[in-house]
Formats: structure tokens, sequence, C-alpha cells
């Protein structure tokens, strides 16, 4: 099984050490780098990275279902900067993003960011990408909430040709790319991931052939894999109504409620693996009051395991 974590990030885990960044230049980086550095050598198989731009005081669309948003998303630091620390604290795991809100990006500017890392951590990077659930957020970031998915299939197009074609060129509703040469490509082909449990995401999976993201909530037992089974036998399906042959391999993300126990998280993880999703990670932010607790629940899951 492979088993990985989120790199502190968010909310009450980064607060002090942003605050302290004023006074300690490159604290934040110090605080990711031991982390990546200490999860990698316990025998983590990757570190992921979300993408919060900010959060609403009165939210037309609240997180997960809720209301709501959560307080940690008030205080979130940007993803591809805190996996470029951890790809440079680090030498063997993984480096994905779980997700990037794909529609806000010109594919051009982010082909370009992802290649980048991928060249510096040595072919580490898993992309991943979803829609986000933010009307807010996509305003903030100028751009329109109707029509994201067909902006995402068009960015994910470009992506696709960015990073692998001699001569780039796009043409999509709301990007251009010329006829181009672009000779910066990732080190190894990359292999994008998607996020999504609704029916459009998932059948998008199968069209696309792409990775999968799928999520699990876990409280103070081990979560049930079988909402996880059926989502993948629509992606199977719709791969093979399209006529693709590839097999999507998922990474599925593990949810910690604040109730959740070492041994929930351990048994979640072992039962995702025998039901066939063997790579997983753990994120820890609602977990921990710090980053020094953030860690600690990383380096007890390894321990179990």
């Amino acid at each position: 099984m492979g088993v990985g974590f989120s790199v502190p990030q968010f909310g009450r885990v980064v607060e002090a050490v942003v605050e302290a960044a004023a006074s300690r230049p490159g604290r934040f980086g110090e605080v990711v780098s031991r982390f990546s550095e200490r999860v990698e050598a316990a025998g983590a198989d990757s570190l992921w990275v979300g993408d919060r731009l900010l959060a609403p005081v009165e939210p037309s669309v609240g997180y997960a279902g809720r209301d709501t948003i959560p307080r940690m998303f008030r205080t979130a630091v940007d993803p591809l900067v805190a996996l470029t620390v951890a790809a440079t604290a680090t030498g063997r795991v993984r480096l994905g993003t779980n997700v990037l809100n794909l529609p806000w990006y010109n594919p051009a500017l982010l082909g370009r960011a992802l290649a980048s890392l991928d060249v510096v951590s040595g072919g580490r990077v898993v992309p991943g990408f979803g829609t986000g659930w933010s009307p807010e957020e996509y305003a903030a970031a100028g751009v329109p909430w109707p029509g994201r998915g067909t902006r995402m299939d068009s960015a994910l197009d470009a992506l696709e040709r960015w990073w692998s074609d001699d001569v780039v060129e796009h043409e999509g509703p709301a990007w251009s790319i010329a006829p181009s040469h672009v000779d910066l490509k990732p080190a190894r082909t990359a292999r994008v991931h998607l996020g999504g449990q609704a029916d459009a995401a998932l059948r998008r999976i199968g069209r696309r052939g792409t990775g999968w993201l799928p999520a699990v909530v876990v409280a103070d037992e081990p979560a049930d894999p079988s909402a996880l089974l059926r989502a993948r036998d629509t992606i199977a399906a719709t791969a093979q109504e399209a006529g693709n042959p590839t097999e999507v391999a998922a990474v599925v993300r593990v949810n910690p409620l604040p109730s959740a126990t070492v041994d929930a998280l351990v048994g979640t993880i072992r039962s995702l693996g025998a039901a066939g999703f063997p790579d997983t990670f753990v994120d820890p932010h609602v977990l921990a009051a710090d980053v020094g607790e953030f860690e600690d629940w990383a380096l007890r899951v390894l321990g179990e395991l």
C-alpha cells in the first residue's frame, strides 16, 4: 500500500508559522521542509496540496454540503509554493495537487509551472484537477461560474498538448495558443488525475482515461469503501463505452473528522487496500492544533502500518 499525507498548508496548523515569518524569514519553508523530510524518511509515498483562495463571509455555497466555510480556509498558502518547498526537501515521494481548481487557471501558464516543478523534482509531480465548488472564488479569480465544465475540458486539452506535442496549438472558448515551440516538458509524461464523485465528473474521468482522486470521510470507525466501488464501476462503464482501454488509477483522499482516531485511519487505509484502492493519503488538518501535532498524526499513522 502507498500512503501519503497533505502538506501543512491551511488554518491553525500554519497560522503561527505564517505570523512568525515576519520576524523569522523562511520559517514556513523550514516547517514544510522538516515535515516533508520526516514523513518521507518514515516511509510516506506521496505529499499533497489543496487549492483554496478565500473564505466568503456569507457563502452562496458552503463546504461539503454545509452552509458555512471552515475557519481553516481563512489562512491558505498557495499550493504550488507549498509543493515546491516539499519538492526541494525530498527525493522520492510523489508530489500531488488534490486538487487545483483548473477552470481558474490559464493552461499555458499552469502548464509551464507544473512542467518546471516536475523537472525540478525529477519527474515526481502528479497533477490533480477539479472544478471547485465556490462561486465567490470563481468571481474573485475573474472566471464565470457557468460553463466551468466546458472550460475544464478545454484546459485539459490544452495541457495535454503543452506537455506532449512538439508544436503546441490550441483553440478553445477561453484560451487560444498559436502554433508554438514549447520545449520544456515534464521529466515523465504527466498522468493527470481528476477529482470528483458526481456522475458528470466520473464520466469525464472514464472518457479521458485519467487518474481519479476520490475521497472518504473517517470518524471513529473505519470508512466503508462501497461508495467508491460503485463510482469505480461508473468510470469503467464509461471508459468501455468510449473505447478507452486505459486503466484508471485512483489515489483516495482520507478526510478525518475531529473524532477520528489513528486506529480508524489505519483501518480505513487497510480496508481501501483490500477493496482495490492501495494508494491513499491522509489530510490531518482538522485533527491538529499546530504543525507539531500535524506531523505527529502522520508519523503515528505510518508507525501503525
